[in-house]
């Protein structure tokens, strides 16, 4: 089952309400996408830590073979000061 990307930004929009969201379907299939999210949530955290927290907003939409979300490539980072 496939995503939309407005679905995407809206579960990272919960977790992270003031940070700039970005959306790509790269492959047109609703099943691929890029996504970067520039929060200040994420100032002092290990780009490691920044992706769990982006992965733990998506409510295990990608987990396992049933998630509705194939791929992810995300791109993470602190909002500049």
């Amino acid at each position: 089952m496939a995503m939309e990307a407005r679905e995407i930004e809206n579960l990272i929009r919960e977790a992270f309400p003031t940070a700039d969201i970005e959306i790509k379907d790269l492959a047109g299939d609703g099943n691929h996408y890029a996504a970067t999210v520039v929060a200040d949530e994420f100032r002092g955290l290990s780009r490691v830590k920044q992706h769990q927290l982006v992965y733990a907003a998506l409510k295990g939409k990608m987990d396992g073979t049933a998630g509705e979300l194939h791929a992810l490539a995300l791109t993470t980072r602190p909002r500049d000061a």
